[in-house]
């Protein structure tokens, strides 16, 4: 009978409460942006509008985004 290997972990770890907390401070950042600095809320806000017409940069933002985080990983 061969020996017995123990199991392998694959169980990947909980980020979700670092995430949160992430998104959680880069509002904050923003909001105290906003605050501060008058003309970067007007800016926030005129981008916002424009984001009709750049909908598509959003979209290749996003994509890249995603190849970044998901195909960039070191397989096991």
């Amino acid at each position: 009978m061969p020996p017995v290997r123990p199991i392998k972990n694959v169980t990947p770890p909980r980020r979700g409460r670092a995430r949160l907390v992430a998104l959680i401070v880069l509002g904050l950042v923003v909001v105290l942006l906003c605050v501060l600095f008058p003309r970067v809320l007007a800016f926030t806000e005129l981008a916002a509008r424009e984001l009709r017409y750049f909908w598509w940069l959003v979209l290749l933002v996003a994509l890249g985004a995603y190849f970044f985080f998901f195909f960039g990983r070191k397989k096991d």
